[in-house]
């Protein structure tokens, strides 16, 4: 019968440990999930835009089927300097999403000035609108920051 000695037994926990440590290294990562909607803020900060009065159930349009996913918030900066009234509808899941959008649109029509220059991104699983035209460099980081927040679309 064969004893290991305290280095045997201390190298044979040290290869587990490295081997363990190998696998967890070449196992995939998972796909980032949509954040909600102060990591989607920190993202629009993050990008150079300000926003300011934020208003939970603020879908602009009264129905009641889209007040639950919606916030309104003013935003600045970027080339905008008179706050715009933004207004974001998270879906909980891409499925939701693909079924709920084309509620957004009507529901944007009750409260634009114009809507003929509302602004729309999609970052499944948001929607996010407001009154336009945006300077490019605004509208591409809100692009940037929905896209980045919205992980796999859920």
């Amino acid at each position: 019968m064969h004893h290991r000695g305290p280095l045997g037994s201390g190298l044979l926990i040290i290869a587990a440990a490295v081997l363990a440590g190998c696998s967890a290294i070449l196992q995939a990562s998972p796909a980032p999930t949509p954040m909600d909607f102060p990591g989607i803020a920190g993202e629009l900060a993050n990008r150079g835009i300000t926003l300011d009065r934020f208003t939970s159930g603020d879908d602009g349009c009264h129905d009641s089927s889209l007040t639950a996913t919606a916030i309104g918030f003013d935003a600045s900066g970027l080339g905008v300097t008179t706050p715009i009234r933004l207004r974001i509808y998270i879906f909980r899941t891409g499925d939701t999403f693909e079924r709920r959008r084309p509620d957004v649109d009507p529901c944007a029509a009750v409260w634009a000035q114009d809507p003929a220059t509302l602004e729309f991104i999609d970052a499944k699983p948001y929607v996010l609108v407001g009154q336009g035209p945006w300077p490019a460099e605004f509208k591409a980081a809100i692009r940037d920051a929905l896209t980045a927040a919205a992980g796999n679309g859920g």
